[in-house]
């Protein structure tokens, strides 16, 4: 299972460092390999960063075209909302990154995909596969 943050969607969309990664773990979905997830928290900053770089109409068709590559959006309860304001508490990472991370820690089959470093500082938590520095 895949858990995306914004950062390693960025990557793909921009064809960064790390994008064919993030392409090679959509096909493995798209055959039926494996799953994506992305917290709602951080499908809201891909939306705004989009919207932002491109206008609502461009934000519309990325969205929809990241719901096509089989990207699960999960909706943030009020346990995941309290697990994660305790992880950005505790372990000081930004309060975004704590729904990833959050995320990431349901199962040990999850693998976190990201190009943020700071997720250095919670690595002890879950698995997290760092995409290539720009």
């Amino acid at each position: 299972m895949f858990v995306f943050d914004a950062s390693a969607i960025f990557r793909f969309i921009d064809r960064e460092a790390g994008a064919e990664r993030v392409r090679a773990a959509f096909r493995e979905c798209a055959r039926g390999m494996a799953e994506a997830q992305i917290s709602a928290v951080q499908w809201g900053e891909v939306a705004s960063v989009q919207r932002k770089r491109s206008g609502a109409q461009a934000e519309k068709r990325l969205l929809a075209d990241l719901i096509d590559l089989q990207l699960h959006v999960i909706p943030v309860s009020a346990e995941r909302a309290e697990q994660a304001a305790a992880i950005h508490v505790d372990r000081k990472i930004p309060n975004a990154d704590s729904y990833a991370i959050e995320l990431a820690m349901d199962s040990p089959e999850h693998v976190l995909v990201t190009a943020d470093y700071d997720f250095k500082q919670v690595a002890d938590l879950a698995r997290i596969e760092f995409l290539p520095a720009k």
